[in-house]
């Protein structure tokens, strides 16, 4: 059985090792740094209120990361969470606990819109998010660093 807490000063080292090995798979476009890890995972302990960051166990082993940024849409005109990293260990994967942590997210959150981003290559996170009643959107993204 899988359980959902918030992410704790103490998880830091666990979420910046599974950061890494999520970074660096297809499932994300940029690689990351060490220095992004920190940041992130320091915001979702600290008082930001932009983040949060949940620790996903089984048998109080962790098994993975969730990250959700939180904002408004006005294309929509209410809260918008973004579902930012969700992250697995190989060996807890095929167990349907993505989707049981996104039900967690949107049971916390009722009146939200979510979003999220997938990589065309990661196609089980493309199906589990399509079976959770994701659409694709029609937007190009774009960005300036």
């Amino acid at each position: 059985m899988m359980t959902i807490r918030l992410m704790k000063k103490e998880d830091e080292r666990a979420v910046v090792d599974m950061m890494r090995t999520f970074y660096q798979s297809p499932a994300v476009y940029t690689d990351g740094s060490e220095e992004i890890y920190l940041s992130n995972v320091r915001a979702c302990v600290g008082d930001s209120p932009y983040i949060k960051g949940y620790i996903l166990e089984e048998d109080d082993l962790i098994i993975g990361y969730g990250m959700i940024a939180l904002s408004f849409s006005t294309e929509f005109g209410k809260p918008c969470i973004w579902l930012e990293d969700l992250y697995l260990v190989e060996e807890a994967r095929d167990k349907r606990y993505g989707g049981e942590y996104i039900r967690f997210i949107m049971d916390h959150y009722p009146d939200a819109i979510y979003r999220l981003e997938v990589e065309k290559e990661n196609e089980p996170a493309y199906h589990l998010f399509r079976k959770l009643g994701f659409e694709t959107m029609p937007y190009l993204e774009m960005i300036i660093r």
